[in-house]
């Protein structure tokens, strides 16, 4: 009697193992299903521009070891670990997106700002980490990010807030997605949504990049402001911010690569992905902040990120002395005169 009853629960046992490798298989096969039909993004701006710039071989600057040396001995990447966030959000507006007016908001960049009279907001869209269109300025850098391919343009906003069905913004520029910008991008001294200068969607990397098994640009990427050399940039940034960090820090614009020599095996697949673009694009330093890295949000983030199992500390493993500087050039001396490229 005993033995049978053993016999039977052995039985149960293993009908259970079969069943939860027959779930485990399906939901893989359903993730593998979803995957396969996910297109490679659609690059932001022509063949050519500085984002999707191979730099494997580029050479190294000549203070490369000083500023990996003096950046690991500081605390490395902002919280002591490569981390991402996911909360900017990059929508893509169509030919017939409703537009807004724009006003000045509190503090507007008058000398670096772009001129519009109205922003398109497509449905459903929202600021960055938030739902929708309104964001609490005081708590939040409020970023805003629109790439209207139909008529060309991109448009980035920061400290954006949809107030009494207008957008009200600190600042905006307006990217030409036609146009191979100059290495000095909008202008000599002038800013953009990001203290580099920079636009921001084409370093964004996404999850469907992720799925794609391909980034095919530089990714974007913050230090704290101490950590930052202060009142210098070199191109493609055009402008410096707040910076405060001495001589030894990297300056703003700043392009690091991750050494070809790095075993990115060791790594999740996913993250793999982000490694070998951080090898052949490498990633420019964009800002100020505590988050090194930012992956694009969008409606469907949690469901997607998960399905190639990345998350917020997928590339901690990633440490400063794991990269070195591309040669960016004479450092460029911050002035307050925003010298446009028309």
């Amino acid at each position: 009697m005993t033995y049978i009853r053993m016999l039977f629960i052995s039985v149960l046992g293993c009908g259970a193992m079969v069943s939860g490798f027959a779930f485990h298989r399906h939901v893989a096969e359903l993730r593998a299903a979803r995957l396969s039909q996910v297109a490679v993004p659609t690059p932001y701006f022509p063949p050519g521009s500085i984002w999707t710039q191979d730099i494997s071989h580029a050479p190294l600057d000549p203070q490369s070891s000083t500023i990996i040396s003096w950046l690991s001995e500081a605390g490395g990447w902002g919280m002591g670990r490569m981390q991402v966030d996911f909360g900017l959000r990059a929508l893509q507006a169509e030919a017939n997106t409703p537009s807004v007016l724009i006003h000045n908001g509190p503090g507007l960049y008058t000398w670096d700002s772009d001129s519009v009279s109205a922003v398109p907001l497509p449905v459903g869209g929202g600021m960055e980490d938030q739902s929708g269109y309104q964001c609490d300025l005081e708590k939040s850098d409020c970023h805003l990010i629109v790439a209207d391919r139909s008529h060309g343009k991109l448009y980035e906003a920061f400290q954006a807030t949809l107030v009494n069905g207008a957008l009200d913004a600190a600042f905006l520029a307006v990217w030409d997605l036609n146009r191979i910008y100059p290495p000095s991008g909008r202008g000599e001294g002038c800013t953009s949504a990001d203290a580099a200068g920079f636009p921001i969607a084409p370093l964004l990397f996404s999850a469907d990049e992720l799925a794609s098994g391909s980034i095919n640009h530089a990714i974007r990427f913050i230090l704290p402001n101490p950590r930052i050399r202060a009142k210098v940039y070199v191109h493609p940034a055009s402008h410096a911010g707040a910076p405060r960090g001495p001589d030894s820090a990297p300056p703003m614009g700043a392009r690091f690569r991750l050494k070809a020599s790095y075993d990115v095996s060791q790594l999740k697949p996913a993250a793999q992905v982000v490694a070998r673009a951080m090898q052949k694009y490498g990633m420019f330093l964009s800002d100020g902040g505590n988050i090194a890295l930012t992956a694009q949000s969008d409606a469907e983030t949690k469901a997607k990120y998960a399905d190639v199992d990345f998350g917020p500390r997928a590339l901690r493993a990633l440490k400063v002395t794991d990269f070195e500087v591309v040669d960016g050039g004479t450092p460029i001396q911050l002035t307050d005169d925003c010298r446009r490229n028309r």
